[in-house]
């Protein structure tokens, strides 16, 4: 059985080291997992009930929540911005967490990994996400985690896929998100 994770990157930079750990998820994910970078959250509106209207949600909004509906398990890369959750990985989870009660990540396994400059490696920010994910509806992972710090200096001239301890972490993480995710998938 195919395991189907949602990878949601909070960062829009092009050369984002957030991304390239996604990326780095995606190259190690154990077999039978299905990693999906999902693309397009900058042309999602900010959440708005007003546009929120059945059968006229904007089509970037609807593309996301059909995205989230079809994974067994969602995987946030956030990076930290001014100390806490970048604004368009917030707007995303806004988007999911509706209809209230029922919205696309309801009752799904939802990890939260991410790389920050700061010495921390952006645990604020990963905790707002599994704040605001687990009051959403997402069954938030609270034992798998991780925090990279310095990404700046440690991944100016590596790839995170090129670092063995970072390759040997997001494995641990993506296999522990699979392991969850079959539970949904058979569910």
């Amino acid at each position: 059985m195919s395991v189907r994770i949602l990878a949601l990157v909070g960062s829009l930079r092009a050369g984002s080291h957030n991304r390239q750990l996604a990326e780095a998820a995606v190259k190690v994910a154990p077999e039978g997992s299905d990693i999906q970078l999902y693309e397009g959250l900058a042309d999602i509106p900010f959440y708005n009930e007003d546009i929120d209207v059945e059968g006229d949600v904007p089509a970037a909004a609807a593309r996301l929540r059909e995205a989230a509906a079809a994974a067994d398990a969602l995987l946030l890369f956030t990076p930290e911005y001014n100390g806490t959750i970048p604004a368009v990985l917030k707007n995303a989870i806004d988007w999911l967490s509706r209809p209230y009660g029922t919205g696309a990540i309801t009752d799904k396994p939802v990890a939260v990994v991410g790389t920050a400059f700061g010495q921390y490696g952006g645990v604020w920010a990963q905790d707002e996400a599994r704040k605001a994910v687990g009051i959403a509806g997402g069954k938030v992972l609270e034992d798998v985690k991780l925090s990279i710090p310095g990404s700046v200096t440690r991944f100016a001239e590596t790839h995170p896929a090129d670092d063995a301890e970072v390759v040997a972490q997001i494995a641990e993480v993506v296999t522990r998100l699979h392991g969850h995710g079959t539970d949904q998938a058979a569910a």
